[in-house]
């Protein structure tokens, strides 16, 4: 039967060999420019898992463009580690292109010896708080030339491609946006003049690697960027690079100041596939759409319905590198899913650190050694099932052990499956559900609705126990919580997220966390109009779109968040916390910090802020003031007189990255 993924495709006279592309993502792992051994086997690694066109970058075109720990290709020196990557990608079986850019004023005067960038003006980022230097004519046409020397060497290093970025914020694209260039000369202006430099460097980068040599540009669809360059004028310039020769576009959306999220988990799989439909209606090349796609049958779906042509999937990717080749050979069920939660591979950017992946802890360790067998097979009993207890289940089993996890509850997924409660952030349920279908499909005995206690520990003797019963929230010392009066319910965020309690309409939720957050935004969707009924109603003009959008974001209960602290979210990403913030104002949570609960009254709770007391109205407050690791072990492991190993939660208070990487870890020491 016909696969639409899997249909060979042909960019500029390359075949590939399936229509999954492996886009562009920074993984900060070049030294100085120069690939290293480190990047050669994480791009092998997802070659040999059956992508069919890998785009490594971006590579910088002169010293202005990007950063140390960015892929070099403005000198002739890093010719011979190119072509070590190129090889290393094409030696198992995908095509290899590389992507040009310059970032313009994205980039850090920190990277620049303290220089300013340069940008087509001099306006202000809001991303990285800098004013770039406008760019003189010499200048422009000096970088022009540059890209072209880099398509140069990115052909001679043996790559099958090139690949242009003419979007997301960077300097091509800062000349087309009218927010970012406001030039008078033959370069800004109208509309011809802010595409005079894009079309140069595309026309530049043909006549320097032939005719026959593959070039793809990555545009945005929409730069989601108000006063910006508008959607028609974006296909206007589009029009223009095939006139100018090149083979394919590749779509993808926003600039990175964009206020509409992009990459996280609440962006729907497949969401912005809309903005591929415009370009492959209406031009001659094969059109490639990225963002959220994280499994085959969304991917399958784009394609088939003729939306695009090729899939871009990198965190995808990243998440399991053989996920095409799973799709592929029917093992769709094995797939390990990006949940979009950024915890490894964009907030470790913002840290200055490589890319690494909540769901795969060998994703940027490909150089060091897979776990071997175990020299002594060994009994291990795992207590809790949870994503650490999962994944040291997982990992021990491959090495040999023979593995029993007990959960105390009636599923597998412990906080994972209150992670993905909140709207938006189901991607966290599907991981639950990844994890156990691993365990289920190497025959790990499981045993769930058991709590495992010292004495099951004696009756099975085991030769390792590993503590993973995670933890267990906080209760603040706030007078009236013990016996609160009758108008008022207390409820931790917990028993919320789990589905098992009902608030009423007037809510305090105590505590300004990521859970306190989730717990915020769980609530306020209560009762907002969902998909399936918001699309018929549309569909069918039943009322006024102002109307439904507002039923869309606005729920039935009145929330009211408030926090200690100066500010809420400390402990969430960078790359969800301003999402997060966003969505709180969207949805009409008040937030309240710099806020002291101070005691439980009848009608609500009362808190001080500023020095002075009042009394929230409220019918339940929820508490979502922490939590501490719960180990029943922790005072008997020496007498239970074998190695205990306690990983996740129940060592220490951390994040789900934390949790999945502690079980891989320790059980790769048994």
């Amino acid at each position: 039967m016909r696969d639409p993924l899997f249909e060979p495709i042909s960019l500029g006279g390359l075949v590939v060999r399936n229509r999954i592309v492996m886009p562009a993502v920074h993984l900060n792992m070049a030294d100085r420019g120069k690939v290293t051994d480190r990047i050669c086997a994480f791009y092998a690694e997802r070659a040999k898992g059956g992508a069919g066109l890998i785009i490594v970058g971006f590579a910088t075109v002169n010293e202005y463009a990007g950063g140390p720990g960015n892929i070099g290709a403005h000198k002739d020196e890093f010719i011979p580690g190119l072509k070590k990557l190129a090889g290393a990608i094409r030696e198992n079986g995908a095509a290899a292109a590389v992507q040009l850019n310059h970032a313009g004023r994205y980039n850090l005067s920190a990277f620049l010896g303290g220089k300013p960038p340069v940008a087509p003006s001099p306006i202000p980022s809001r991303l990285t708080k800098e004013t770039p230097r406008e760019m003189t004519i010499e200048e422009i046409k000096a970088t022009v030339r540059d890209f072209a020397e880099a398509a140069r060497r990115v052909r001679e290093a043996g790559f099958d491609a090139v690949e242009i970025l003419s979007g997301t914020g960077y300097l091509i694209s800062e000349f087309l946006s009218p927010l970012t260039n406001r030039r008078n000369d033959e370069y800004g202006g109208s509309l011809e003049n802010r595409m005079r430099f894009g079309i140069e460097v595309v026309r530049a980068v043909r006549e320097a690697v032939g005719p026959d040599f593959p070039v793809l540009v990555r545009l945005n669809g929409n730069d989601m960027m108000p006063g910006g360059i508008s959607r028609e004028d974006l296909f206007t310039y589009a029009s223009r690079l095939v006139e100018e020769g090149i083979c394919a576009l590749d779509i993808n959306v926003g600039w990175h100041e964009a206020r509409v999220p992009q990459i996280v988990s609440e962006v729907p799989r497949g969401a912005f596939a809309y903005l591929a439909r415009t370009f492959r209606e209406r031009l001659p090349v094969p059109v490639i759409s990225g963002h959220r796609i994280n499994d085959p049958a969304t991917a399958r779906q784009l394609i088939g319905n003729h939306l695009c042509d090729m899939v871009a999937m990198a965190r995808s990717l990243i998440a399991d590198p053989y996920l095409p080749e799973k799709a592929r050979t029917g093992r769709e069920h094995e797939i390990i899913h990006c949940v979009a939660c950024a915890q490894g591979c964009f907030d470790n950017l913002f840290k200055m650190r490589s890319v690494e992946c909540l769901c795969n802890p060998r994703a940027g360790h490909e150089m060091e050694e897979t776990p071997p067998k175990a020299s002594r097979r060994k009994k291990v009993l795992i207590a809790g099932g949870g994503a650490a207890g999962m994944s040291a289940a997982i990992t021990a089993h491959d090495r040999g052990h023979e593995v029993m996890l007990f959960e105390k509850g009636d599923r597998l997924g412990g906080q994972l499956l209150l992670a993905g409660a909140p709207p938006g952030r189901e991607e966290f349920l599907q991981l639950a559900e990844d994890l156990a279908r691993q365990v289920t499909k190497r025959a790990i005995k499981v045993t769930l609705n058991t709590e495992v206690t010292p004495e099951l520990v004696r009756e099975i003797s085991p030769d390792v126990l590993i503590v993973a019963t995670g933890a267990e929230p906080l209760t603040p010392p706030i007078p009236g919580l013990d016996n609160p009066p009758e108008s008022v319910q207390i409820l931790q965020a917990w028993d919320v997220l789990s589905g098992r309690a009902w608030t009423g309409q007037k809510v305090v939720v105590v505590g300004g966390g990521a859970v306190g957050i989730e717990t915020a935004l769980y609530l306020a969707d209560c009762g907002t109009l969902k998909g399936e009924a918001l699309r018929f109603l549309l569909t069918h003009q039943a009322d006024d779109p102002k109307l439904l959008l507002e039923y869309a974001s606005r729920g039935t209960k009145e929330i009211t968040l408030i926090e200690m602290l100066p500010e809420i979210g400390k402990d969430v990403g960078l790359s969800t916390r301003w999402c997060f913030l966003q969505d709180l104002q969207r949805h009409g949570v008040k937030v309240l910090t710099s806020t002291k609960a101070v005691a439980i009254r009848d009608g609500g709770i009362e808190v001080e802020q500023n020095g002075s007391r009042v009394v929230i109205p409220a019918e339940t407050v929820v508490l979502a003031t922490g939590a501490r690791p719960f180990n029943p072990f922790k005072d008997m492991a020496e007498s239970l007189e074998i190695p205990v190993y306690v990983i996740g939660d129940a060592s220490k208070i951390g994040k789900a990255f934390d949790a999945i990487h502690s079980g891989y870890r320790v059980a790769t020491e048994i």
